[in-house]
This record gives structure tokens, C-alpha cells and sequence, in this order.
């Protein structure tokens, strides 16, 4: 069994339910409530990699140190990564490499478009940008947060979804953000 599963007991039917790992990543300050929701809606369908706001607990200026703790603490034994989108997100250094380290790692990416997200005259959204390079190359898949919470089930297609695309489709050239804009 690979180790981005863990096995739930569904009590209802009396056998084992896999739970996939995933790796949720926000703007901490702006989302907070939005990734509490998200916890508490999805926590027996999924392992959500605990609030732990990477800008507080690393301590360090080391680009390399900092990506190496991204992948080895944070998204280690997580299949895809769901990113919050709201209106600060896209300015956000740590989603930026939260995203990149995902991606390096070939793991699968779902963008969750909040109500806060900014919203433009021909109706696109602002996301961060190697984000959005993904959805444009059809790697990413996106779902907006009124939809996911009306049909809570629509995660786990998404879900399975992201992981089943080409690796080949990932975009992962963008130069990384150096600071918060």
C-alpha cells in the first residue's frame, strides 16, 4: 500500500475506507477561517496536513534549506495539494513554493477559488502565478468554494482527477517569488 494512504474504518458499512493525504495550502492571516471550514467539512474523507503556517515555524533566509523543509516536513507521504485562493493568495511567497515543491514532486494540484478571490472584468481570477500556468497547461484542476461545499463529494473527483494527469503537462519554469508583493 503506498504510503499516501491511510485506512479509515467506515463504521456504516464495516470495512475499510482509504483516506488519501493531502497538503493544503493558504494565505494564514487572509484564510484562515476558509482552511477551518475545509478541515472540518472534508477530515473523514481526507488527511489534511495540519495547520502549520511554514512562514512561522522556519526560521531561516536559506531558499534550499526552506524548500527541503517544505518537502520533507510538510508534503512528505501527501498525493496532491489543494491550494485556498483567496485575494491575497497570488501574493503570498510561501504558496508560491508550496506550489513549486508540489510540483517538483509531481503531486497532484487543485485550486479552491474563494468568495475573497479578486475577480476581473473578462472573468478570470487572480491566482498565483505558476498556478495558473497549470490550469492554462490542463494540469491543475479548479473548483470554486460554493460549488465543493454544495457537493462536498466533488473533492475526491477532483482529487483523483489531478493525480491521473501526465506528468508531462506540469509547468514548473516561472523564477520563483522572492517576497510577499
Amino acid at each position: 500500500m503506498s504510503n499516501d494512504w491511510q485506512v479509515a474504518m467506515n463504521w456504516n458499512v464495516g470495512q475499510a475506507v482509504e483516506r488519501r493525504n493531502i497538503f493544503v495550502s493558504y494565505h494564514h492571516r487572509g484564510d484562515q477561517g476558509y482552511y477551518d471550514d475545509f478541515s472540518s467539512t472534508f477530515h473523514d474523507q481526507y488527511k489534511a496536513v495540519t495547520d502549520n503556517s511554514i512562514e512561522r515555524r522556519i526560521d531561516s533566509s536559506d531558499f534550499t534549506y526552506i524548500m527541503r523543509c517544505i518537502r520533507e516536513n510538510y508534503l512528505k507521504g501527501s498525493s496532491c495539494t489543494v491550494a485556498l485562493c483567496g485575494r491575497d493568495t497570488p501574493r503570498r511567497r510561501y504558496v508560491d513554493w508550496e506550489i513549486e515543491a508540489s510540483l517538483q514532486q509531481q503531486m497532484g494540484l487543485i485550486a479552491v477559488l474563494l468568495p475573497t478571490i479578486e475577480s476581473f472584468a473578462n472573468g478570470g481570477t487572480a491566482k498565483p502565478a505558476r498556478l495558473q500556468d497549470n490550469i492554462d497547461a490542463g494540469y491543475a484542476e479548479w473548483v470554486w468554494w460554493d460549488t465543493l461545499r454544495g457537493n462536498p463529494d466533488l473533492l475526491l473527483s477532483k482529487v483523483e482527477a489531478a493525480n491521473a494527469k501526465s506528468k508531462r503537462l506540469i509547468v514548473n519554469n516561472r523564477p520563483r517569488m522572492a517576497r510577499n508583493g
